[in-house]
């Protein structure tokens, strides 16, 4: 609480798009309860403030610290310590603090890898000394130095303790003003806060259970990507060829994708007690491909289930678009190395 009552609101914007950070915004008029509400401690994207300031807060000054974006460098690792230290509350919030997200496909290859395509092989950059960004550069003016560039993309939890998790890319308005009413709620009133470690604002259902999408039965005899057809309205799309996630991906969002053609990319992450989003929609989709029936020449079949695989662009960028970080896989292996070595 500060000296007049009222408590602490922090928000940082790490790795990520910053689309989490106009979310804030939807909750539309609230946002002027939220000013009622709280005193603004950081919010870089709306404010000035520096990081000195916050070093010098009391440990645990912010009352509630919502937290965007995955820790892809050393400053978005040293601020998520950082704020961990000075927060009572400290939320995951959006997809990529979450479980990774966009960032976290980079995990599917290395650093150096990433750093060739951006800086070298790219045909928008005039580079030609092949100049990397380097941590560490001297001038003549003194020592300049900029974050390092992680190897491996992290979520928040896997840095820091985190206490709640607002799914989604971006969160709806609902889950936002549901973790701010309850926060306000046991400091004000000394309402219980949900248990440590609880997905806030989101359904503990599949997607496909509050969709209002008609669904049969599904026998797929191959995918489309999202230009290649013109689904029919009103009727499940991955009935349709489309790849959805929705069997795959805990509800809460309203199914909004799915409602206006685009199929569920599983921004709000696994259900309860599923380990790999990626793995369980692979899983979906293996009981729905039209691929033969008992007694077929087995090699046919593997040529048949080869050919419709194949209709889906990407399959590992699909099914872990935001969940590569949190998955069994968390990266790939480069040069035969399990991590691939360093962070």
């Amino acid at each position: 609480m500060s000296d007049n009552g009222k408590p602490k609101f922090g928000m940082y914007w790490a790795s990520s798009c910053g689309g989490c950070e106009i979310a804030v915004l939807n909750i539309g008029d609230k946002i002027l309860d939220v000013d009622a509400v709280f005193d603004i401690a950081l919010w870089p994207v709306a404010a000035d403030f520096k990081y000195e300031d916050v070093r010098n807060y009391p440990d645990g000054y912010i009352d509630v610290c919502l937290f965007n974006g995955a820790i892809r460098n050393s400053e978005n690792e040293e601020m998520a310590h950082l704020l961990r230290q000075k927060s009572k509350v400290l939320v995951a919030f959006g997809s990529c603090a979450y479980e990774g997200c966009i960032p976290a496909l980079s995990n599917f290859t290395s650093k150096a890898d990433t750093y060739r395509t951006v800086y070298l092989d790219n045909p928008s950059i005039d580079n030609p000394g092949g100049v990397l960004p380097q941590p560490v550069n001297r001038v003549a003016e003194g020592e300049l130095t900029i974050p390092e560039f992680y190897h491996t993309v992290k979520s928040l939890d896997q840095v820091v303790n985190v206490d709640y998790f607002i799914p989604g890319c971006p969160p709806e308005p609902h889950q936002i003003w549901a973790v701010l009413q309850a926060v306000v709620a046991a400091l004000t009133e000394g309402a219980e806060l949900p248990p440590a470690g609880s997905i806030i604002g989101a359904g503990n259902v599949a997607l496909c259970e509050e969709c209002p999408l008609a669904k049969g039965e599904k026998l797929i005899d191959r995918f489309y990507r999202p230009y290649e057809i013109v689904p029919e309205p009103g009727k499940c799309l991955l009935e349709q060829g489309l790849v959805c996630l929705g069997p795959a991906t805990r509800s809460g969002c309203g199914a909004l994708c799915p409602q206006v053609g685009i199929g569920c990319r599983g921004c709000y992450g696994p259900l309860d007690g599923v380990e790999d989003q990626g793995a369980k929609m692979l899983t979906a989709i293996a009981s729905i491909i039209n691929a033969g029936k008992v007694g077929d020449n087995g090699q046919w079949l593997d040529e048949r289930l080869d050919e419709i695989m194949d209709t889906i662009a990407d399959p590992a960028g699909t099914f872990y678009r935001f969940s590569m970080a949190h998955s069994i896989l968390r990266r790939a292996r480069v040069n035969g190395a399990k991590n691939g070595g360093a962070q």
